[in-house]
């Protein structure tokens, strides 16, 4: 259930002289229509892979951290100002790459299931034709929401906790929407193992949601560990898409779109770590009296046993060497 806090929407135009801004003097009213259509543009952005994620960058020169903190910490939460100051602050970035056309820029403060969020979107007006009430046609201009290529994400509440990543927005294709990152002031520098360990578990997850049995999951995420080992080799960035095309070639994009989920802050555009790949087939644990490693195909085959009643685990196969070493070591006897 989305609570909306506050709405509003200015333009952002672009001319030969470069970009400027038109304010709206009032914030967007609250209806039917404006929540559908900000819940249309969450899901949509919430699908879309291409994604980068990250936190608000500690250099100089952007402020847009420091207009949100000064609108969350204000008795009065003057949203249609703090819009305002971000639209200066998104022409003056905009100029510097003229990279987008510009459009209408929505903005929209919201609450959905317990935390609140700061959503982005740059949406432009797409032409198409009606029928009058005479049978005849005419042109009608109406929102693009599912073209849009510029928005971003910031959970205001992760945030304020402090969380390691908050801030997300549309990467695309190319250094195209640089000018929105840096709008932002988002530092989204990549970790390869921490990144790849965010795939990993994500990757088991999905196998969970899609209720695989033990041996169709172990299959689904050794073809994983293949294709992101090859690209490790091969040096080549991740990419959910084209991930998803190799792993369920009869339907990628409940994959694709399990892994661009923006809650799952999952970045792509990197070279995957190859030791943290081995947790995708891999079971590693101890204590301070043992250690153990074992494959799941160990556990599907049997060689490993787990007994949930005695919490034990039963390793089958032992090899000769091991079982000579600790008779040698006066571990066992004859």
């Amino acid at each position: 259930m989305t609570e909306i806090i506050a709405l509003a929407i200015h333009d952002l135009n672009r001319d030969d002289a470069g970009y400027s801004v038109v304010l709206s003097e009032n914030l967007l009213e609250v209806t039917d229509t404006t929540l559908r259509v900000i819940s249309t543009i969450y899901d949509l952005y919430n699908s879309r892979t291409s994604k980068s994620h990250g936190r608000f960058t500690p250099a100089e020169g952007s402020p847009t951290e420091g207009q949100i903190r000064a609108y969350v910490e204000s008795k009065e939460k003057d949203f249609l100002d703090l819009t305002a100051r971000m639209m200066d602050n998104l022409a003056r970035e905009a100029g510097k790459k003229s990279a987008s056309v510009g459009g209408h820029v929505f903005f929209a403060h919201f609450r959905r299931d317990g935390s609140d969020f700061l959503l982005v979107t740059v949406v432009t007006d797409k032409l198409s034709a009606a029928l009058t009430k005479n049978h005849g046609m005419e042109d009608v201009e109406h929102l693009d929401l599912d073209g849009f290529r510029f928005a971003g994400r910031i959970n205001l509440t992760a945030w304020a906790d402090e969380q390691d990543r908050y801030l997300s927005f549309l990467k695309g294709k190319g250094s195209i929407s640089d000018y929105f990152r840096d709008f932002l002031g988002c530092d989204s520098a990549v970790l390869e193992r921490k990144d790849t360990q965010r795939l990993v578990e994500a990757l088991k997850e999905f196998t969970v949601s899609e209720k695989m049995v033990d041996t169709e999951a172990t299959a689904f995420l050794s073809d994983a560990l293949d294709y992101l080992g090859k690209a490790n080799k091969a040096k080549e960035p991740v990419d959910f898409e084209a991930m998803a095309n190799r792993l369920m070639p009869k339907d990628p994009t409940r994959l694709s779109k399990f892994l661009a989920h923006t809650d799952r802050q999952l970045n792509e555009g990197y070279v995957p770590n190859a030791s943290a790949l081995k947790a995708l087939v891999k079971v590693t644990a101890k204590t301070k009296m043992w250690s153990v490693e074992f494959t799941r195909e160990a556990i599907d085959e049997r060689i490993v046993v787990f007994d949930k009643d005695k919490k034990s685990l039963t390793l089958m196969d032992v090899p000769i060497e091991l079982i000579n070493q600790m008779r040698a070591e006066g571990m066992i006897s004859d």
